[in-house]
């Protein structure tokens, strides 16, 4: 299964595909606004506006499966993130990552980039996996892991190193 055709609904509502982002190395992951780790929205933003002429995209999707840390509706968790954390990197709607209600990316992500001891579960928002422009799932980031962290790693696979 290619990873770009998978189905995904943007947080205003319309069904698309990640073929728009063959070629860009990715960084998708689970987010929620009233998580402790949500000032890493800053951190990706960061790198979104560092690299994205280079072909880095950030996909951002809400997920209230921990500890009910996204409670509101796609309009309100939108309006948050721009307004509490000046995204403007991509979002996506809201959908479960674990569970029988899985959304098809994660599931996919999950089982190309295990956690720790071999996981396919994600343990906590923040959750960050880095797709090269091939569409391969290369490397999972634990929620504690800063985005700052992983700044060479991508950097690296843009060839600025």
């Amino acid at each position: 299964m290619s990873i770009y055709n998978i189905e995904v609904q943007t947080i205003r509502g319309e069904k698309e595909t990640l073929a728009a982002y063959k070629g860009k190395v990715m960084i998708i992951v689970n987010t929620a606004t009233k998580c402790g780790f949500a000032p890493q929205f800053k951190g990706l933003q960061k790198l979104y506006e560092t690299y994205k002429e280079q072909g880095l995209a950030v996909l951002g999707f809400p997920c209230d499966q921990f500890a009910n840390q996204e409670p509101g509706s796609n309009d309100e968790i939108a309006q948050a993130c721009e307004l509490n954390f000046g995204v403007s990197f991509p979002l996506y709607g809201k959908i479960d990552v674990n569970g029988k209600n899985a959304h098809p990316l994660f599931q996919h992500l999950a089982a190309e980039a295990p956690g720790l001891l071999g996981s396919k579960s994600i343990k906590w928002n923040f959750t960050k996996f880095i797709v090269d422009q091939e569409g391969r799932v290369l490397k999972r980031f634990a929620p504690k892991d800063d985005p700052a962290d992983m700044e060479s790693y991508i950097a690296s696979l843009l060839g600025r190193v």
